[in-house]
């Protein structure tokens, strides 16, 4: 079978080593991997530019080949299957997970091929591109070992192949596998750090050896999942989604792992997702510890309390040195935000809060959707929400991986501090539109639930802090919002103050406390995102022809919401309703249960993939309506109507 171009976002699974991720196709094609971290140039990037992005294919020769893709069970070691009159093979891949925790520049990416029944022929076409396709390079080719060197990156890549099998097609590589029934061949693809030389070919007893321990690993760490409820698979899936969406050695989970894919094809809306947005990872942490995953809630708390005195720090040596700071910078060395508040709304994965956004204008896009953007300019927004996402998971860390020590608790307080004195402005808001600041509501809202769960730790932790103060802004918020954040003619929470907007984000309020569940002005709230905002289950952010966000085109339903939707029709009262709406989600899954961000009008998958948001979303859906349903059948089912 012959890959054709741009595949369906769906059409692919994630491997990954814990620092970065590639994307295989169910054809059999690497075409996504940025090393040597998420946020790197990229290797492959054929997902993005067909003819100028790079890809490493394995794929079976026979005319009738129909692939299948599955993971092997509770692992994130991928099989892609072809089927065919000739006979029956399979691709494994995966990526060793080897000292997660240290940062490396060496990541390998490993396929096994195996033929079941029948001969099988596969072809092994290998074309690896540096700095998104704009650095040339060379290659050296010596038996079964073909080194890729650029005319500037240091390092290089090398791939690993079964020994002779390897022919020369340009500067890249090809190699055609004849499989006699029951055999194997493996290739070994790896990016090496400068002077790093792995060993010299690809023995299939080494890789059967790391594809055991790679299991292994997996296996271990789904074992430590609480979780016991009526969607174990799926649920198991997300959270091994969101862990390989994390970065190991500091913690931080990046929004997704791609860039660039559309939220329209041929739109403009084509983000970079691949870093650390503080608002994504907050609730990517705090659904992992649902889960029982103290360990990764921990390490987060630990990078986000190294910002916030990052921030700190700057602050005070620019109020003794205002030249400080600027010649710390000069020196290459990332300290507190870009912004000049104590939090910018998103990072790179060890901290940077650089990431300057530019388009790559000789790449085509996926199917033509331009520009491709990498970098992202929302890092110089104001995003008041962004407080109460990091206070809330460390919060919620605080009670499950035990208690931080006193620095950490000044960080915080500080923080509370700097929020009572700035959280009525207005900003951006949390779907970051490009059309002006307002007053946001979602915004405001956040910033309540950052004064509440920082005046409940203060009081559990007997830690000191300006309560009374933190208390008075709390109860502003609540009071500001009940009066101005609400239509009297819409009989409903509006997108910002002033408007008539609906908004899905607001979705959350009830979830965060700020109203009951069954609150009259809640349930207005969501009969009036129904009529407005929710098609067959699934839900829009806003309606942007109402509320221009800057931006031109339109865009999918959007996964994050459809999900919140189920959990707060379950805390409504309306059970069947949720648990219809939820398995109806599922069955926009891939065919491995994995999520992009948007769904299209036919139900394809749209934007980047797969999106952490939307899978933290499915997790809390599930508990929720997990819940429910346990005290629907426990009062005999009564209260399973709505």
């Amino acid at each position: 079978m012959t890959p054709g171009p741009y595949p369906p976002i769906a059409d692919h699974g994630i491997i990954g080593d814990l620092q970065t991720v590639a994307l295989v196709s169910a054809e059999g094609v690497v075409d996504w991997l940025c090393a040597p971290r998420f946020d790197s140039p990229s290797v492959f990037g054929a997902l993005l530019d067909d003819e100028r992005g790079g890809r490493f294919a394995i794929t079976a020769d026979a005319a009738d080949a129909v692939p299948r893709q599955i993971y092997l069970p509770g692992t994130a070691v991928l099989v892609t299957r072809f089927l065919s009159t000739e006979g029956i093979g399979e691709v494994l891949d995966f990526m060793p997970v080897d000292r997660p925790g240290e940062p490396t520049d060496t990541h390998r990416v490993v396929r096994l091929v195996r033929a079941l029944r029948g001969r099988m022929r596969f072809t092994l076409d290998c074309g690896p591109r540096f700095d998104y396709g704009r650095d040339p390079h060379r290659l050296e080719l010596d038996g079964g070992t073909a080194r890729f060197r650029a005319a500037t990156a240091d390092g290089h890549l090398q791939l690993l192949g079964p020994a002779g099998a390897l022919t020369r097609a340009g500067d890249d590589v090809r190699a055609v596998l004849d499989l006699a029934p029951g055999s194997s061949a493996a290739a070994v693809f790896t990016v090496c750090a400068p002077g790093a030389e792995p060993p010299p070919a690809a023995y299939e007893r080494d890789v059967l050896r790391e594809l055991n321990k790679v299991r292994a690993y997996w296996h271990r760490w789904t074992a430590r999942c609480t979780y016991r409820g009526r969607w174990r698979e799926v649920v198991t899936r997300s959270a091994i989604t969101l862990k390989l969406l994390t970065y190991a050695p500091t913690g931080a989970p990046v929004a997704a792992a791609t860039m660039g894919l559309p939220e329209r094809i041929g739109g403009e809306r084509n983000w970079d997702y691949r870093y650390t947005w503080i608002r994504d990872a907050s609730l990517s942490v705090r659904a992992l510890l649902d889960l029982g995953y103290a360990a990764e809630a921990d390490a987060y708390r630990s990078w986000l309390i190294g910002l916030l005195g990052a921030a700190h720090t700057t602050a005070s040596s620019a109020a003794a040195d205002p030249g400080a700071d600027a010649a710390d910078a000069a020196g290459g060395t990332p300290r507190g935000t870009v912004t000049g508040e104590p939090l910018q709304t998103l990072y790179r994965v060890d901290g940077d809060p650089r990431l300057p956004e530019e388009a790559l204008p000789h790449w085509e896009g996926y199917r033509g959707s331009a520009p491709v953007r990498a970098g992202n300019a929302a890092a110089d927004q104001l995003q008041l929400d962004i407080y109460g996402e990091a206070v809330y998971a460390l919060a919620q860390a605080s009670d499950t991986a035990g208690h931080a020590g006193y620095d950490a608790w000044r960080c915080l307080a500080g923080l509370l501090d700097w929020l009572a004195d700035h959280w009525d402005r207005p900003d951006e808001g949390i779907w970051e539109t490009r059309g002006g600041r307002e007053d946001f509501t979602y915004s405001r809202l956040m910033c309540w639930v950052a004064f509440e769960r920082g005046i409940r730790m203060a009081a559990d932790l007997a830690r000191p802090g300006d309560v009374a103060r933190w208390t008075a802004a709390r109860d502003a918020i609540f009071e500001q919002v009940m009066e101005r954040g609400y239509s009297a003619r819409r009989q409903a929470f509006i997108q910002h103050y002033g408007g008539e907007v609906l908004d899905a984000s607001l979705l959350l309020m009830p979830l965060v406390g700020f109203v009951a569940p069954r609150e009259p002005r809640w349930l207005s709230t969501l009969r009036a995102m129904e009529a407005e905002l929710v098609t067959d289950s699934l839900v829009h952010r806003y309606d942007p022809s109402a509320s221009p966000d800057g931006l031109r085109g339109s865009e999918g339903t959007f996964s994050l919401c459809s999900f919140l939707y189920v959990s707060a029709l379950a805390g409504a009262g309306h059970v069947d309703r949720a648990r219809y709406a939820f398995d109806k989600m599922l069955t926009y899954a891939n065919h491995v249960g994995l999520f992009a961000e948007e769904i299209g009008p036919t139900g394809e998958q749209l934007g980047n993939f797969p999106q952490a948001f939307t899978h933290l979303a499915l997790i809390m859906a599930a508990l929720t309506l997990d819940e429910a349903l346990d005290a629907a059948e426990k009062e005999g089912g009564t209260a399973a109507h709505g």
